[in-house]
């Protein structure tokens, strides 16, 4: 397996991420994907964190997220969006190599800490993430834009 960081050059990368992440999570927004300026952008910005896990040239598992900048220190967090690897794939350590792998580049880039959200029915993403960190209960509220 390897782990790759995503440039503006690796829009198939990006592509077989965003598939890994709709079969994951039966996202509806999959059907309407950015294009390639709009993805080429992103993955420039230094803001913007994404990596795939590929076996044989395949995405087997992806994540992506954000670092944040703060304002009451000269810091920033890390922030881990999604996260998902392949049915067949799970269960072999994939989706903790990708979250090292953003945490490394979180911290390189002076984050302090990397946080990630998990749903309370989704026990696997739960025990994952209280292995690697501490957990912190808190509320979660979307407000419409």
């Amino acid at each position: 397996m390897q782990i790759t960081r995503l440039t503006p050059a690796d829009l198939p990368r990006f592509r077989a991420m965003n598939a890994v992440f709709a079969a994951a999570f039966e996202a509806p927004d999959a059907a309407a994907p950015p294009d390639d300026a709009y993805v080429r952008a992103l993955l420039a910005r230094d803001t913007f964190l994404a990596f795939v896990a590929e076996t044989d040239g395949v995405c087997v598992g992806a994540i992506a997220g954000y670092l944040l900048p703060k304002f009451e220190q000269a810091r920033s967090e890390g922030y881990i969006y999604d996260l998902a690897v392949a049915e067949p794939h799970r269960r072999r350590g994939i989706a903790t190599a990708l979250i090292r792998a953003f945490v490394t580049a979180a911290r390189d880039a002076g984050a302090h800490v990397t946080f990630v959200q998990a749903d309370r029915d989704d026990p696997p993403a739960i025990a994952l993430y209280t292995k690697l960190g501490q957990r912190a209960d808190v509320l979660h509220f979307d407000i419409d834009a």
